[in-house]
């Protein structure tokens, strides 16, 4: 038996909203679709590219390829402009790289590099004050164990000096260290294979690999470099108007 009008009625409306929920499905779902950054064109990426060579961030060749030079353009836009940093192009991404300005230097007037370790970028300024920018790790803040002795790994803040420089691959335990331009002690700015979002490093400044060794033509000898965060900033103008001031090592 069907049973009463009103129990049939019941099962008519519970039968038709399974029905709706069904068909719903495929429209949950393309609209869920429609949340996920869209690819980009080469032209696209050509144009993100382009602009952010022009703001001053190392790209590499523009090609429209989105390559690691590409990332960690993009990488180092991101943390400047305090974006989330996920290292992937979106229209998004896109639409703000049109919208920002170029990043400035916190000391300009003179050619040197500046580590901002809050926003974990290099600046490269040259003698015109055009302004280069690499995304970097630094020092992770944590300890760890170096030929036997407790470190923490820790990035110094100052203002220093390239006084040291090898060449390709680190000899002996450090072979994750190229082309590296020695700041302080053991803390150098150097290229590696792992430059993550955030500091992890022992206490020295990694950059990409793409970029290390123009990178390590650039710093020449003497190089000022300052470090700094937002509540220790240190100026070379002393150094600059009088350069026998400067120190001639890093110890």
């Amino acid at each position: 038996m069907l049973g009463s009008p009103r129990k049939l009625a019941i099962k008519m409306k519970v039968i038709l909203c399974v029905c709706l929920l069904l068909l719903s499905i495929p429209s949950l779902a393309g609209a869920q679709r429609g949340k996920q950054p869209t690819s980009l064109t080469k032209a696209q990426t050509r144009e993100a590219e382009r602009l952010l060579s022009a703001l001053g961030y190392w790209t590499g060749t523009v090609d429209g390829l989105f390559d690691s030079g590409t990332r960690a353009a993009l990488i180092a836009f991101q943390k400047w402009e305090g974006l989330p940093v996920t290292g992937r192009l979106t229209l998004d991404e896109l639409e703000a790289i049109r919208a920002s300005d170029m990043p400035t230097a916190r000391e300009p007037g003179y050619p040197h590099v500046e580590v901002d370790v809050d926003r974990q970028v290099l600046l490269l300024i040259n003698e015109a004050g055009r302004v280069t920018v690499l995304p970097v790790s630094t020092g992770s803040g944590k300890s760890f164990i170096d030929e036997g002795q407790k470190s923490i790994a820790y990035t110094p803040r100052g203002r220093f000096i390239v006084y040291d420089k090898t060449m390709g691959w680190e000899e002996g335990s450090a072979r994750s260290m190229y082309y590296s331009n020695y700041i302080s002690g053991g803390v150098a700015i150097h290229g590696s294979p792992n430059v993550p979002f955030f500091p992890a490093s022992h206490g020295c400044i990694r950059i990409p690999m793409f970029a290390a060794r123009d990178m390590s033509k650039l710093l020449t000898l003497g190089t000022i470099v300052l470090v700094y965060d937002k509540v220790s900033f240190v100026s070379a103008r002393a150094w600059v108007d009088n350069p026998k001031l400067k120190p001639t090592s890093g110890e």
